[in-house]
């Protein structure tokens, strides 16, 4: 049983639209849980086939995925009008949990600090990445979720940002509620990563289900398939396979830890095979 949608969705709607903004918010939120299990990921409003431009070759979208992910961090980064110290240290912390190599890192700073620019043009440098990754949505929501877990991990999330983030967001196909979600889970799954250590039982399982986007009421029937869909867009292979670039791997295998150790929890609470 699916509940992020509405909870997103209201979270949204109160910083967006105050009280009545919340009870819209989780209206729609509401309405795309009822979606959620039909179709298991983000609504990406799909290109057609005569738009995916030139032909890029797997090295090509490794190159655009890599470099477009830094121009982003970076004009977040310069959102507010300046780069404070929790900025920079939560583009260091997101670059140590993917185990960039010291060449990574030094391009990843290049484009960082390019992304930084005034009018840089972040909006055809993230359409120019949909083209180029057109037929693997899955690579164009890791974007977005790498763009939000760097917001994520400062001490707040300004309007500015917010509202660059829906910006590329939008530029990809995908909406506020879908964006809501991805920040509720993606908050759940921090929480939980968190807690585990020194929270009690009761607490952590219920951090568990929130990290696989559940309510502790789901059917042993939709926890394993929110596992499977969740494992099936985190693993490294898949993720290798669409194009992630190899730099970028080891954040997909923590990812997929997080989402193991939060199923394998709750399978053992609840005594599933």
């Amino acid at each position: 049983m699916t509940w992020i949608g509405k909870v997103g969705g209201g979270i949204l709607g109160l910083i967006v639209g105050g009280p009545v903004g919340a009870l819209v918010g989780s209206a729609l939120g509401h309405q795309f849980d009822r979606g959620a299990g039909r179709f298991g990921s983000l609504g990406y409003d799909g290109l057609d086939a005569a738009d995916d431009g030139p032909g890029y070759s797997p090295a090509d979208r490794q190159r655009l995925f890599f470099q477009t992910t830094f121009y982003g961090l970076g004009a977040l980064a310069k959102a507010d009008g300046r780069v404070t110290e929790a900025e920079i240290d939560a583009a260091r912390n997101l670059m140590t949990e993917m185990h960039l190599q010291p060449e990574a890192v030094r391009r990843a700073i290049e484009s960082f600090t390019e992304g930084k620019r005034a009018n840089f043009p972040l909006r055809e440098r993230v359409l120019a990445l949909r083209r180029a990754c057109h037929r693997e949505p899955e690579l164009l929501r890791t974007f977005l979720e790498i763009q939000m877990d760097f917001l994520l991990g400062k001490p707040a999330i300004s309007a500015r940002e917010r509202t660059l983030l829906l910006s590329m967001a939008e530029a990809l196909g995908v909406g506020r509620v879908d964006l809501a979600h991805m920040e509720a889970i993606l908050r759940a799954r921090r929480s939980f990563r968190q807690q585990r250590p020194v929270a009690s039982a009761g607490k952590t399982v219920g951090g568990a289900y929130r990290a696989l986007g559940l309510d502790p009421a789901a059917t042993d029937a939709e926890v394993k398939t929110a596992y499977r869909r969740l494992m099936n867009h985190h693993h490294p292979d898949k993720q290798a396979a669409r194009g992630l670039p190899e730099s970028m791997l080891e954040a997909a295998k923590e990812r997929t830890h997080e989402i193991r150790s939060a199923y394998d929890l709750i399978r053992e609470q609840r005594g599933m095979k």
